[in-house]
């Protein structure tokens, strides 16, 4: 490993100690590498849209006000997309390591994606640590602007977007832990 690599994992878990710090965007910046430098960090968080999707099994209605009170990772994906099949094993990585009281990621299948086999790739995969959620009309992903797959928004306890990523990234890579860590140990 090089030393280079560790900088930025070192800086994540300084900067746990303090919150004001860890929600700086510079900070988050400073802290992307390889394909996270694509990570477009907000230097002001912006007020994410309210919208629904439907829930995995039951079919009833959640929204993002269900996730207040800790950061949230909204991944739109399809089935069909293959990139978006190979982000979603590492994006798995990320709630195995950081999910709990202060981080969630949430998946939403935007489109036409058959539930059965939305259930069969997880299976596949071996992911059994994230929601199903769909989008079938895709009424989410447009009030979120979202024109291509896959798109990941983070948004802060209180709701508001603080980053987006266009396309895919190495979600499980050092750079998005080191950056999610930062997020995460520094929420009060």
């Amino acid at each position: 490993m090089r030393l280079v690599s560790l900088i930025p994992l070192y800086m994540a878990l300084a900067l746990g100690a303090n919150a004001a710090l860890a929600a700086d965007p510079a900070t988050i910046e400073a802290l992307r590498e390889d394909s996270m430098k694509r990570l477009i960090v907000h230097k002001e968080p912006k007020e994410a849209k309210t919208i629904e999707f439907q829930l995995e099994d039951d079919g009833g209605v959640g929204t993002l006000e269900d996730f207040r009170g800790k950061y949230l990772l909204v991944n739109f994906w399809a089935t069909w997309c293959a990139p978006c099949r190979v982000e979603m094993p590492q994006i798995a990585e990320l709630q195995e390591e950081f999910g709990g009281e202060k981080f969630q990621v949430l998946t939403l299948a935007t489109g036409r994606n058959n539930p059965a086999g939305i259930k069969k790739f997880f299976a596949e995969n071996g992911i059994d640590n994230l929601p199903r959620h769909q989008d079938p009309r895709q009424a989410a992903a447009r009030e979120f602007g979202i024109v291509a797959l896959p798109i990941t928004v983070i948004l802060n306890p209180e709701g508001q977007e603080i980053a987006r990523m266009i396309g895919d990234a190495e979600w499980n890579s050092e750079s998005a832990k080191a950056i999610i860590s930062a997020l995460v140990n520094g929420a009060s």
